[in-house]
């Protein structure tokens, strides 16, 4: 959490990619917000919500633990709704084990 306002939404690659079996993901909030996290499987099924809270503006990071499960490929996906934008995006990262 940092004391910077982020001049606009953004959400990092995580790291390192591809991982075994810990990876931080990053994003940055400009205004404060409702703010989901997920993990999906290529097939779409939910594996992890690894955040679903209002949170203020910042930038944050999140661990995602993958050693539960197969190696392969998964996306991420953050959601954020505010009073002044509603906002999200998906990336992908690989699982290596």
């Amino acid at each position: 959490i940092s004391d910077i306002i982020p001049d606009d939404f953004s959400l990092s690659q995580n790291y390192p990619n591809p991982f075994n079996p810990f990876t931080k993901l990053g994003f940055k909030i400009p205004d404060a917000g409702n703010l989901k996290l997920q993990v999906f499987d290529v097939s779409g099924k939910l594996v992890s919500i690894l955040a679903n809270e209002r949170l203020s503006h910042g930038e944050y990071s999140y661990n995602f633990r993958g050693e539960n499960l197969p190696s392969g490929t998964y996306f991420y996906k953050l959601d954020f709704n505010s009073n002044y934008r509603s906002t999200g995006k998906i990336l992908k990262m690989t699982l290596v084990k």
